[in-house]
């Protein structure tokens, strides 16, 4: 594979994210064309991990997204193939404290900065508008995703 084109890629996600995409999808459509992967397929594979998986504010939905993506780069098939199943999670752990390094965390709700313990459950996402934007850091977690991932490709 030729080297990919890190800022292209990033400006994709973020592209994908400010055109109303969670960020789990934003990552993982940056991406989909590497693996023959239909946008529409990768965005519903992708759609339930926003939010922290399902709104949840649990794992940031763009390391999910990086996850996903390391799944299909090296991801074990074989049930029986321990050493395989043990280098892809190698793989994704190596990706998230990227991303943790970057960003100070890989959970959703420090990353939003939520004050309380309890955990914003409500199913329905706020609704996308300027002041989302201005008030969210998940573009830049979104860029960040992409950066880590594209460089992670880049390397191999």
């Amino acid at each position: 594979m030729d080297k990919l084109n890190v800022e292209e890629r990033v400006d994709r996600g973020v592209r994908y994210f400010m055109e109303g995409y969670n960020c789990s999808q934003s990552v993982s459509l940056a991406f989909a064309d590497i693996y023959d992967v239909p946008e529409e397929l990768m965005a519903r594979i992708a759609a339930s991990f926003g939010g922290g998986i399902g709104r949840m504010r649990l794992t940031c939905g763009t390391v999910s997204g990086m996850a996903m993506l390391a799944g299909l780069e090296c991801g074990s098939t074989n049930p029986a193939d321990a050493a395989a199943k043990g280098r892809n999670y190698a793989e994704v752990q190596g990706l998230a404290e990227k991303f943790r390094e970057a960003n100070g965390s890989i959970t959703c709700a420090e990353l939003l900065k939520m004050r309380s313990c309890k955990v914003e459950t409500a199913p329905s996402p706020d609704m996308r508008n300027a002041e989302y934007y201005a008030a969210r850091p998940c573009a830049r977690m979104v860029a960040s995703a992409c950066r880590i991932y594209a460089e992670y490709l880049n390397s191999k």
